[in-house]
């Protein structure tokens, strides 16, 4: 099951939203990132244990990028919405996963 994994997601997204509705007015912006299946220790312990079956290798081959996430491939994002360059963005979810899902 994953219902609590997608709806914890969704909820990341709402409240992120609302946030940057009610805190806008004092000159603060919120946003997130949605990473994809980034490849942390706790991941590769659970790959190597074989908990994800093939999912791993079904998450690359449907990503442009044809190589697993790793925890640096987030940090321009990261950097990015910490900068003053994001000064005028708020309420915005940036997807960072290789390509894989594209708005």
């Amino acid at each position: 099951m994953v219902l609590h994994y997608v709806a914890s997601k969704a909820a990341v997204i709402g409240i992120t939203r609302a946030m940057a509705r009610e805190l806008g007015d004092y000159g603060i912006n919120v946003n997130c990132i949605a990473p994809g299946f980034t490849y942390s220790e706790t991941i590769i312990e659970a790959v190597k244990a074989g908990e994800f079956g093939e999912l791993p290798d079904l998450i690359v081959a449907t990503q442009c990028f044809k190589r697993r996430q790793q925890p640096p491939d987030l940090l321009g994002a990261i950097v990015f919405f910490a900068s003053e360059e994001s000064d005028f963005i708020t309420g915005q979810t940036l997807v960072v996963d290789g390509g894989s899902i594209m708005h």
